[in-house]
């Protein structure tokens, strides 16, 4: 390599096409830029990248690390037309986010939505996808969580101190494990948004308009494409599983060691929806499987 390893992540922008016209994407940037082995990490829903803060600095000697907002999230632009916060426009962007790093060789740690981004980019053909990790989902989704996410994703918020929206925010997200104080703050601050004399969170609230549009109805009509992709996908796969997720289920886990890639399934006791791979055990669970030479 041609530069050590960064402490601090780079934090760049490139710009995406969506209908309405171009918005710009950031990403943070970890390790060696000139390293070809690339490893990007993709977050959920509401969430930004900066959530792998933790296992990006992990995996930086090995891999250049690329966590980006997706569009709507964190420093990224938000869209003038909601109906463009959809998994397919997601994927367009991380075609063009890949064009940009120049990646020949790619691995991908999706949580929640962005593993279903990365299933969606993967399925491709001639995708440069070789090593894939879905960290609790797959393509059959279950409806009761959306509804759950659905109680509070978009609505108005206004904290007036970062350890009062570490409150709130942990009281809809205990299903992310035990975390430290000192962890949970450090996976809060990249969610807020400098609010008057407070905070807010750190997303555009439109994201919700097209959450809430699904029904039970589309949900399944999707599931039916989500395991199309699935059944396509030739190279390795991971599935972690939080054994406690009202998303994942345990059979659907069961099947996607099943069928398609055959993917292994690591289970994180205590955890729901979904792993912050965060702690030692389950960064190590992910690197070990990236790391490890393909069959």
């Amino acid at each position: 390599m041609t530069a050590a390893a960064t402490a601090e992540p780079r934090l760049l922008d490139v710009q995406c096409l969506a209908p309405e016209g171009l918005h710009r994407m950031a990403y943070a940037e970890w390790g060696d830029a000139a390293n070809p082995k690339v490893l990007v990490c993709v977050h959920g829903l509401s969430r930004q990248g900066r959530d792998f803060d933790t296992f990006a600095q992990a995996m930086r000697g090995e891999y250049r690390v690329v966590c980006p907002d997706v569009v709507g999230r964190g420093r990224s632009d938000w869209l003038k037309n909601p109906a463009s916060y959809a998994i397919p426009a997601y994927v367009a962007d991380m075609v063009t986010l890949l064009a940009r790093l120049a990646a020949t060789e790619v691995h991908w740690v999706g949580t929640s939505m962005g593993g279903l981004i990365g299933l969606g980019l993967a399925a491709l053909p001639e995708s440069p996808i070789s090593k894939l990790v879905l960290n609790d989902v797959g393509p059959a989704i279950e409806y009761a969580a959306l509804a759950r996410i659905g109680t509070y994703l978009g609505l108005p918020a206004h904290w007036k101190t970062v350890d009062e929206a570490a409150d709130a925010l942990l009281a809809i997200s205990r299903s992310f494990g035990p975390h430290t104080r000192e962890e949970w703050l450090a996976l809060t601050r990249p969610q807020l948004k400098a609010d008057g004399d407070g905070f807010k969170p750190h997303y555009d609230p439109a994201i919700a308009v097209p959450f809430r549009a699904v029904t039970p109805e589309l949900a399944a009509a999707g599931e039916g494409l989500l395991w199309q992709a699935y059944d396509a996908l030739k190279i390795p796969t991971l599935v972690v599983r939080g054994a406690e997720s009202d998303l994942l289920s345990r059979a659907t886990a069961d099947a996607m060691a099943q069928r398609g890639p055959r993917a292994r399934v690591h289970e994180i006791a205590g955890v729901g929806h979904a792993p912050t791979l965060v702690h030692p055990d389950q960064i190590a669970a992910v690197r070990d499987f990236l790391l490890a030479a393909s069959p």
